[in-house]
């Protein structure tokens, strides 16, 4: 085989020119590779420069909280100094902004009217929402009187303050302080029976002390109140721990009991508008309407006069206790006691109001009549209401029928009939020491003296016994201007195939409207329903 030598020199030739290249591509990859460790070099740089601006920018944020706060205590100090000389003004007060990296959130508060459809609006702002404007409580509740809103009731709150002293600082509103939220919706609702607009007061915090009133009471027989609640726990305010549950759930709550609710104003423009929704809704649907209040709503109004009325002595009062017999076996039955009861009253000038059970059940199978309201559900609340309708139709006679378990559910109410209560209501008990309606379980009402907590409560007269003579007794006694009370022992059982009423209770509660309607004339015969 013959050595091509040419060929070799040749092939080795080409082989140095590609090692040559290579080499050279080899320079190039270097060479960009020492420009890549350059760029990122310069881009640690960068972001260790980026770093320490956004740490600076955060310094900043928390800076601008701490002034946020400043300047909040400044402008109620500001508020508390001027309102003496009844300076109005409107102040944005911003909210506390956590700390949040890159991000400083200020804006003005949505508005949350209701939809055509009247649907609850959308749910309360995160916290990231501002403080909002303040008006003066004149300019709230004279629009509302203007709209006819005289009544109030309720439990008071620290952001209610300005707004319940404006109110009882004047002579021609009426302000009843309830011993609970749940009894203040009562007695709202007794007031708009009477023709009344009235309004129902409260902190959130209450709000589940009405969730039996609004579902089973204003809801069933459509009685429309317009509710005041306060937002403690707000998501935009650092609050005491026992807030922060209510002020996460306060609007997820009134929806749920289909309450529709929007903010409270916070701006004087505002204010008619939101009564113009409250009140179309409450004529429409005949139901209760919320304002949710914020912090720092109204500027501070001085308190003037007493909010609790003053009395004549009651020292006086007495408990008559000669009506006991001591047999439990002579005791007659709730029947045979409604049906006396029906006897002493006098139809046209006279209403009663039965409280939920077998107690409204059995007046209604004994007589069914326009002067009869049988309450349905709200336990407890049949002495509030009626308190609410005596209150708002003085020249109407209300008798309550209550029961034991009721009266001891919501005895705060004895004090409020005492202080509030006039000659026109009897507050009669019915007591048979039992739970009848759900299986005749015990109350714990066996040696309780009604009548004496009555009596310290400051009712006129008050009457207790097993002896339906007390009855007699307890319609003919005069107490002047002071409320009168009976408690008397009945035996357990009810009626044979005891009915319901074949009303609704909407029903029943309109045909009750028009019969009060027809007693006495004058402004107290309204009707707003």
């Amino acid at each position: 085989m013959k050595f091509n030598v040419e060929a070799f020199y040749s092939n080795v030739a080409v082989l140095n020119s590609n090692v040559a290249v290579l080499n050279s591509n080899v320079e190039v990859l270097n060479s960009n590779v020492e420009v890549l460790n350059s760029n990122v070099a310069v881009l640690n740089s960068n972001v260790e420069a980026l770093n320490s601006n956004v740490a600076a920018l955060n310094s900043n944020v928390a800076a601008l909280n701490s002034n946020v706060e400043a300047l909040n205590s400044n402008v109620e100090a500001f508020y508390s100094n001027v309102e003496p000389l009844k300076l109005k003004l409107s102040v944005l007060t911003l909210f506390f902004i956590p700390p949040t990296p890159l991000t400083v959130l200020i804006s003005l508060s949505p508005h949350y009217p209701l939809s055509p459809e009247g649907t609850p609006p959308s749910p309360i702002p995160s916290s990231h929402s501002p403080q909002l404007f303040m008006i003066q409580a004149k300019e709230f509740v004279e629009a509302a009187r203007s709209f006819g809103f005289d009544w109030y009731t309720g439990v008071p709150c620290s952001f209610l303050t300005p707004f319940i002293n404006y109110v009882i600082n004047d002579p021609q509103l009426t302000y009843i302080s309830a011993a609970n939220e749940g009894d203040a919706v009562a007695i709202a609702a007794g007031a708009t029976i009477a023709g009344k607009y009235a309004v129902v007061m409260m902190q959130n915090s209450g709000l589940g002390n009405t969730v039996n009133p609004l579902t089973s009471l204003t809801y069933i027989f459509r009685i429309p109140l317009l509710v005041i609640c306060t937002l403690r726990g707000d998501p935009n305010l650092q609050d005491e721990p026992q807030h922060e549950l209510m002020g996460q759930i306060t609007d997820k709550l009134l929806e749920t009991m289909t309450v529709p609710w929007e903010f409270f104003p916070t701006d004087a423009a505002e204010i008619e508008p939101v009564l113009r929704r409250a009140i179309a809704y409450m004529k429409k649907e005949h139901r209760p309407y919320a304002l949710i209040m914020r912090k720092g709503t109204i500027a501070s109004h001085p308190l003037t006069r007493s909010s609790i009325p003053k009395r004549e002595d009651n020292s006086d009062a007495h408990i008559q206790q000669s009506f006991f017999r001591g047999n439990q076996e002579q005791r007659i039955s709730r029947n045979q006691a409604l049906a006396r009861i029906m006897e002493l009253v006098d139809a046209e000038n006279t209403v009663i109001i039965a409280t939920t059970g077998y107690t409204g059940r059995e007046l209604f199978a004994s007589k069914d009549s326009a002067n009869h309201l049988y309450m349905v559900g709200s336990m407890g609340c049949a002495s509030s209401m009626a308190l609410g309708l005596s209150l708002a139709r003085k020249n109407l006679k209300v008798v309550v029928i209550d029961g034991d378990g009721a009266a001891l559910m919501r005895m705060g109410n004895f004090a409020t009939i005492g202080t509030y209560g006039g000659a026109n209501l009897i507050h009669i008990l019915l007591d048979n020491e039992v739970h009848d309606s759900t299986g005749a379980q015990a109350t714990v009402s066996f040696g309780i003296s009604f009548a004496k907590i009555a009596e310290a409560c400051g009712y006129g007269v008050t009457l207790a016994g097993d002896d339906p003579a007390l009855l007699d007794v307890l319609f003919t006694a005069d107490t002047k201007t002071r409320p009168k009370f009976a408690h008397l022992k009945i035996r357990p059982g009810t009626l044979e195939k005891l009915p319901r009423p074949n009303l609704t209770p909407e029903a029943v509660l309109q045909r009750f409207i028009k019969h009060i309607q027809k007693v006495g004339t004058g402004k107290d015969t309204g009707n707003n329903q």
